[in-house]
Parts: C-alpha cells; structure tokens; sequence
C-alpha cells in the first residue's frame, strides 16, 4: 500500500461581517504596510469600498497600496508588476482580494519578491520557497477556490499557455469568507464562477487517485453547490446562499489535492487562447465530458446523482449515470450556461492550437478514464 498525506491548514473566517476582522488578523501577522492585488474592476465595487472603509480610506497611498492591473486570466506581466509594486513601497504584506485571477497573482507576485527578477517557467527548479510574505485571500466570488489552494495558474511569456505554478508555501495565511462582499456579482458571473466551483467537486471526486477525505468534501461540496447557486443566481442579495457558494467554492479547491480531469484541460485553453471566462469554459466541456467518463466507465457518476438528492441508488449504472448528466446539464441550463463554444468566440481555425494546449495540459492525465489527443478534439467539437 502506498503512502498518501492530508492536509487542510488555513485558517479561515467565515460569515457576513468577517472582513471586520481584518485590521487585528494583519496585526497578529505583523502586517503594517499591505499591498492589495485586485483587478480594475473590483476597484469600482462595493466590495473594495468595504476593504477601503476597514483598512481606512485616508490610510490608502500611505499605509496600504494598491495594484489593481490584473487580467481577467492572469499573466506574467500581472505577476511582474504586483511584486515591482510590493517592493517600491515597500510592503510587508498581499492582500488578495477577487476572483480567481487576482488572488493567483497575489500569492504569485510574492514569489517574485523572494527572488527577484526570477524566471517563473523555471519555477520548479527551485524548491526553497520559504520565508514568503504573509498573504490575506478575500475571494468576491465563489469559484476557484484559489483563497485555499496552495498554486497560481499563470500565463507564462515563455509558452504563453497557462502554468500551475504549485508550492505549499504559496498557501494563504488567513482567508476571509464573507458573504456580503459577493452580493454585487451579476448573475451571469455568479452562475459561470459556480461552474467552476462544481466542476471542481466532480472532478476531483471521480478523479482515481486515492484520498478518502477529499472525497467526502466534494460530495458535500456538490450537495451545496445543487442547493444554493440556483439561489445565489436568482436572489444576489441572499446571504446565506452565497456563504454556502463561498463555502463550496472552497471545499471544491481543496478536494482537488486529488487533482482534476478532462474538463479542466479541455478549458485551460479555451481562457488562454480563445479569451473565455475559466468558469464559463468548464461549464460548457463540463456535460460532454460526464458522458464521453460515462460511457467508458458506467456507474461513475451514481454518487454525484445520490450528493444531488436524486434517486439513482436502485438503478443500473448506466440509468444511474444518465439520470445524473441530465440533470447536470438542465441545471446549467437554467442558469445560462448552455451556450456553445461558437456563441463565445471560439472558431474551427482554433482548433488544432486548442487540441494541442489541451494535451500538454496535465489535468487529463488524473481524469477518470484515460483520454487521447483525438478524444479531446471528439470533445471540442460536440460542444463547438
């Protein structure tokens, strides 16, 4: 029998009014001088004027710092710039506070300020990462689960295709789940970062490497994911919705120690070369992928069907299997997410370049079955 280690270590607040606690939690880190790492679109939100209010919006450009340049898929530039930032001022602290993208170049720009002008496609040649500066992660939506996870997803000047950047010194100090700050989300986005969030769950469940307790957090992470986005995404004021989605979100990024699967490598491309949203990518290779797992392995999905509350336990494995895609894929319908890769940009022509990045990927190497090169095209082009 193999050896497998386990591990859930941040520290987490969690509940509407958490981000009051900021002030004392940095002040425990011996945090005085932070640099938040945003993007230029939550600079103009409700949820950064809370952030401004609690670290003091007078005290901004003379005890904190801002560095709001992140792209919506993250670069190297992005990472470049933050850790320039963090140095000019100079600051002792990140806080990351976003989506997904700016909380992977917040704990990424930190890298950087270890060791400056670093070449990041050499990541993995250096194994000494510690002494890192403290990192506060404030997700605003409930997706990625990037505030828990201890790896940046990056675009690389040298490949320009997206890298997993992972270390453990990379994980968050402290994380703030509040739900207030993701009440301002429109419903598209609320819908496509849930995606995501679910599509972690199921991945990282049927994903065949072996880790007992991941498994029970996707499961409880699907369940939660069924209940509340459907809530979150037609009410965005309701708080305990979208605490169950940030809570979700992060149960799904910590499942994925497993590691993913197909869909992951399928979207990774679609957001580098193709611009798309990560969420909104998973959520349209999310149906036919389950079916291409399917139909190579029935009975796979039988659990995800039972986490869902269907009533799938007495059926053949097939039957179970087909009752749960089908409801997967009428819940992303309601939600908006049944569009086609055509109706979001993405043409014939890019087709080879997408295969291509899509096998270099590695996420389909843990997928549930195995996966060739001419099954990720098969797959591009049933939801082109």
């Amino acid at each position: 029998m193999s050896l497998t280690s386990f591990s859930f270590p941040t520290r987490t607040l969690y509940g509407t009014g958490a981000l009051s606690e900021l002030p004392a939690a940095l002040a425990k880190l011996g945090v005085r001088r932070p640099l938040v790492v945003t993007d230029g679109g939550l600079v103009k939100t409700p949820a950064f004027a809370q952030l401004a209010a609690v670290l003091g919006t007078a005290e901004q450009g003379r005890s904190w710092f801002v560095f709001d340049g992140v792209h919506p898929n993250p670069i190297e530039e992005d990472v470049r710039q933050a850790a320039a930032a963090l140095r000019d001022h100079p600051c002792d602290g990140v806080i990351a506070i976003g989506g997904g993208s700016p909380l992977d170049a917040g704990k990424a720009a930190r890298l950087l300020v270890r060791r400056p002008g670093y070449d990041l496609a050499k990541f993995y040649d250096e194994s000494d990462w510690s002494g890192l500066l403290p990192l506060v992660a404030i997700p605003t939506t409930a997706g990625t689960g990037s505030e828990v996870g201890r790896s940046s997803v990056i675009t690389l000047d040298a490949t320009h295709r997206k890298a997993v950047l992972f270390h453990p010194e990379m994980l968050a100090k402290l994380v703030l789940l509040d739900p207030a700050l993701t009440v301002g989300l429109p419903p598209h986005l609320t819908a496509a970062t849930g995606a995501d969030a679910l599509t972690h769950c199921i991945e990282s469940f049927t994903c065949p490497s072996f880790h007992p307790m991941c498994d029970g957090i996707a499961l409880e992470g699907i369940r939660l994911i069924f209940e509340a986005l459907p809530k979150a995404y037609r009410n965005g004021q309701d708080l305990e919705a979208r605490g169950h989605m940030l809570v979700a979100a992060a149960m799904g990024a910590v499942a994925f120690q497993k590691d993913l699967g197909v869909v992951h490598s399928l979207a990774h491309p679609l957001s580098s070369i193709c611009g798309m949203h990560h969420g909104l990518a998973n959520a349209l290779c999310l149906v036919a992928s389950m079916r291409f797992c399917s139909a190579r392995r029935p009975g796979l999905y039988r659990r995800v069907g039972q986490a869902a509350g269907l009533g799938v336990v007495s059926l053949s494995d097939a039957e179970a299997d087909r009752v749960t895609i089908a409801f997967v894929e009428s819940f992303l319908k309601d939600l908006g997410l049944d569009k086609k890769l055509s109706q979001c940009g993405v043409k014939p022509e890019h087709l080879d370049a997408l295969v291509a990045q899509a096998w270099d990927d590695p996420c389909h190497r843990t997928n549930a079955v195995p996966v060739t090169a001419t099954d990720l095209r098969a797959l591009y082009l049933a939801v082109l």
